[in-house]
């Protein structure tokens, strides 16, 4: 038996195992492995933070919160540079260029945009010597490997933490003495100590628990959400269903409230709290109705495109693209184009105003 299946066994039964539907999974919990003894596994890393952008700030700052011996890897004068100035990081102390950064640590969390990582990784790789930690948050650059190059040498440990959300949402949680869930994943390791550092950073970032996944389901399912439900769905949904109140002579706060604000403001918070039959139980007998008669049509509907959806992940299609995509130099450019035509279209400019009315935003 090797020894990363010896020391994976014997951790085992650190782990809680819990019922999700029914099957059991194994969940690291901050009951299990508190944050003391977080500090205790990472006392003697040095944990370099590359990357200021989406997930660079609310972790780095959690783990210097939270008592780490955390510096941060920048580009000099850019505008992340100087946001992390202002969030508290000193050039020269807590904040370093991309390269001496890397020197400096025995952790290194790789936190740049998928499209970075492939650019920056020959900088990153030949610091990557025996026994440090190569730390993603995305299984996407290990996992595509044939497309971006990114291949970890054997000799270190590769890990990721994955929070459900963003940064931003992250920081914001921890702020609030709360927790945002996290998947966590080994890929090598080499040091024997790949389970603890992982978990113990899982705990530092400010995870409220975490479960087991590999790099390639973490991608995968990560791919697939964003296109799907996260966000590339509701979106299609939120504007078929608004274009088709417009037409039958709905106004644009009437169609907008039936179908975006009732749901973010009123609807999931519910779901949020307790589940989705819950959120049922708690409308009218009406709305119950119609939502139970109307939901499996939708599903039936939309299974053959996230299946298709899913077949394109898989296949690396999709990784493709956005590698494709993301790595043109007129890329901020087109994405702010995409982003202001949905801005500026009906149902998002009624949205403005609709927002503008909510009590809170009138004290």
């Amino acid at each position: 038996m090797n020894r990363w299946l010896c020391h994976h066994l014997k951790l085992k039964t650190k782990m809680a195992q819990m019922n999700f539907g029914g099957v059991t999974e194994n969940v690291v919990t901050r009951e299990e492995f508190p944050l003391e003894k977080a500090r205790e596994v990472l006392k003697n890393e040095t944990i370099a933070v590359i990357g200021y952008g989406v997930q660079g700030p609310g972790q780095s700052l959690n783990l210097r919160d939270n008592g780490f011996n955390v510096i941060v890897g920048q580009r000099k004068n850019s505008k992340t540079w100087d946001k992390a100035i202002a969030d508290g990081w000193v050039p020269g102390e807590t904040l370093f260029e991309i390269e001496e950064a890397c020197q400096r640590a025995t952790i290194i969390q790789y936190l740049l945009s998928d499209a970075a990582q492939i650019a920056v990784w020959p900088t990153i790789k030949k610091h990557l010597t025996a026994g440090k930690a190569l730390y993603f948050s995305h299984g996407f650059g290990a996992t595509y490997s044939e497309r971006t190059g990114i291949i970890p040498p054997k000799d270190i440990d590769v890990i990721m933490i994955a929070p459900k959300g963003s940064g931003t949402s992250l920081r914001r949680l921890f702020l609030e003495g709360r927790g945002l869930n996290s998947s966590y994943a080994i890929l090598q390791d080499a040091t024997g100590k790949a389970w603890d550092r992982v978990i113990a950073l899982g705990i530092g970032v400010g995870s409220g628990y975490l479960f087991e996944t590999t790099f390639k389901k973490e991608v995968y399912s990560d791919l697939t959400g964003e296109r799907g439900t996260l966000m590339g769905a509701i979106q299609g949904i939120f504007a078929a269903q608004y274009q088709v109140l417009r037409e039958n002579g709905h106004t644009p706060s009437e169609a907008f409230n039936e179908t975006v604000e009732e749901l973010t403001q009123s609807l999931m918070p519910l779901v949020a709290e307790n589940g989705m039959d819950w959120m049922y139980a708690n409308c009218s007998t009406t709305a119950q109705r119609g939502a139970l008669d109307w939901w499996k049509p939708f599903r039936d509907a939309t299974l053959p495109v996230f299946k298709k959806l899913y077949a394109e992940v898989a296949a690396g299609n999709e990784a493709q693209r956005s590698i494709d995509s993301n790595s043109k130099t007129d890329y901020r450019e087109k994405l702010d184009a995409e982003l202001k035509e949905m801005r500026e279209s009906e149902m998002w400019q009624a949205g403005a105003t609709v927002r503008n009315l909510r009590p809170e935003r009138n004290k």
